[in-house]
């Protein structure tokens, strides 16, 4: 097979990326890249075994975790165009052991319905990834939850209960497993021969690659995971697959053929603000270029799956390796493939040392509430929250902006040593930097539980520490988490999620009128003031 001069060059360039993954007992990656039609780069760097030796190739399949959930989207989709799916209705019309809330399917595969993910809700029962976990229970975390983090449709917040719920709603309608109807209404049709939903931990999938955490300095171990998935994460793939159905964007065969545009249909949220989430897939720009796709996180494996349909460009990057970045790497190689692209603008100037220095340290906004901690660190602008590190980029409006796309967060310094925090959905709230923290009140110590997680926290002092059991419904026991004071109002609460995150999360103390606590109100990543009733 013959390639152009403009192929090999992008192939050696792309090579310089992963060199550091070809050394000898490294896990890496797999890259595909097609580009008017035409695939021009299909490429494994390192082993999708370490044990077993076994090199990477476009032929070795991977979990693919959230670029599954425009599959979901799909199935659900598909049944709407039938008649049998009405978009406009809440969940609990189809799964009838949901709360009544007013949630439409629509707005579900939107993530602006304001349901907390299911993996919040138990984890703050003390229930990881790394514990196992059957279908019946993830979906009981569902139906005993009756919060809403907003009122629906009025913010994007990133859900994994969303597209769990789509999924069995398919199933219910349709009488047939998730993983049937998308192997014979989708996968079968386009020929993506290698790409399944493997529900169970203890499927076994020809070809697949072990994930693995860890770097070539630390030591590499196998990625642990003890959750079925289904429709919020649950396909193997291969990039050869991905890019076939990239392929059915520009030229759907399916027989619903408007899917591809009702998959990227714009509808904004209340207010007339943007959601660049559409549904099952996420909307950018890249330098001026439009983007749509989805990136994928389960423990030791990454994924991006990145369409850039004004260049008939389409990249797609799959790891095996926790710290591997594919949503970088993939704009990275998108960006070297059109360097000749003259709607390719400028680069926005990089954030510099000298910018972040002034604005270093704890940052807190008791309101929300919401607390960060900004630095540089390894060379760039990095923010810390919820326990979780991102880096920050410089947008075209000058905003120093997440780089990622699964939540909101951009900011810019205020007047009198503030910062301005965009949180999207026009939510620019003022935060001010954080001075020394005051010390948890004594009256905190007690029991509280959240009928809508199940959890049970018992909170103790321990000399002049704090500590926290721990129990829920699916796990009672464990290390106990820490909790600190932050002002007279707020608190922080760190846990463990196991050996692949660790993750805080604020709890703003409820007093009554004669100021006794009552009640804890805790906000996580994707859950917002939910309700601990005190005991006792």
């Amino acid at each position: 097979m013959s390639k152009s001069i403009g192929s090999i060059a992008l192939e050696r360039r792309v090579d310089a990326l992963f060199a550091r993954y070809t050394a000898p007992g490294s896990p890496g990656a797999v890259v595909a890249v097609m580009q008017e039609g035409e695939v021009v780069l299909s490429k494994g760097y390192g082993l999708a075994s370490i044990e077993l030796d076994v090199p990477i190739t476009p032929a070795t399949r991977f979990r693919i975790a959230s670029v599954s959930k425009q599959f979901t989207v799909s199935a659900a989709l598909m049944l709407a165009a039938e008649g049998k799916l009405d978009l406009k209705a809440p969940p609990h019309k189809y799964l009838r052991e949901l709360a009544p809330l007013p949630v439409t399917v629509d707005q579900m595969m939107r993530n602006c319905s304001g349901l907390p993910d299911f993996l919040e809700l138990l984890r703050l029962g003390g229930h990881g990834l790394d514990k196992p976990a059957r279908p019946e229970d993830l979906y009981a975390a569902c139906v005993r939850n009756r919060h809403l983090n907003f009122t629906p449709n009025s913010r994007f917040l990133y859900s994994n209960t969303n597209f769990l719920l789509l999924g069995l709603i398919v199933e219910r309608l349709s009488k047939t497993k998730l993983g049937d109807f998308l192997a014979e209404r989708i996968f079968k049709p386009l020929g993506m021969n290698s790409t399944q939903l493997a529900a169970g931990i203890d499927t076994v999938i020809p070809g697949l690659a072990t994930g693995y955490l860890g770097d070539a300095t630390n030591g590499f171990r196998r990625a642990a995971h003890a959750y079925p998935q289904g429709g919020e994460g649950g396909l193997t793939s291969t990039v050869e697959d991905l890019l076939i159905w990239s392929r059915h964007f520009d030229q759907p065969t399916l027989t619903l053929k408007t899917l591809p545009s009702q998959l990227a249909a714009v509808s904004p949220l209340t207010g007339k603000h943007a959601n660049k989430y559409r549904r099952g897939v996420q909307t950018d720009n890249l330098r001026g270029l439009a983007t749509i796709g989805h990136g994928g996180l389960w423990p030791g494996f990454r994924t991006e799956f990145l369409r850039m349909p004004e260049a008939n460009l389409t990249v797609v990057v799959i790891a095996n390796l926790g710290s591997i970045d594919p949503w970088r790497q993939a704009r990275a190689i998108a960006t070297l493939a059109l360097e000749n692209n003259k709607k390719l603008k400028a680069a926005p100037a990089p954030i510099t040392e000298a910018e972040i220095k002034p604005l270093a340290g704890t940052w807190f906004n008791a309101q929300e509430p919401s607390m960060f901690d900004l630095a540089w660190q390894n060379g760039e602008a990095t923010v810390t929250q919820n326990g979780l590190p991102f880096v920050l980029g410089r947008r075209a409006d000058g905003w120093l902006a997440a780089e990622r796309g699964s939540f909101e967060f951009a900011l810019k310094p205020g007047a009198k040593a503030t910062v301005r925090v965009d949180l999207g959905a026009g939510r620019v709230m003022t935060f001010a930097k954080l001075g020394r923290r005051k010390a948890a009140p004594t009256a905190l110590a007690g029991t509280y539980v959240s009928t809508d997680t199940g959890a049970i926290w018992r909170i103790e002092r321990k000399g002049d520490a704090w500590e926290m059991l721990v129990g829920g419904p699916l796990i009672a026991g464990g290390a106990p988490w820490t909790v600190q004071g932050i002002d007279d109002d707020t608190v922080e609460v760190a846990s463990s999620a196991g050996n692949w995150i660790n993750i805080t999360q604020l709890a703003h103390i409820v007093r009554d009128r004669r100021g006794r606590i009552t009640a804890l109100e805790v906000s996580t990543g994707r859950i917002k003031k939910m309700r601990f009733d005190r005991q006792n």
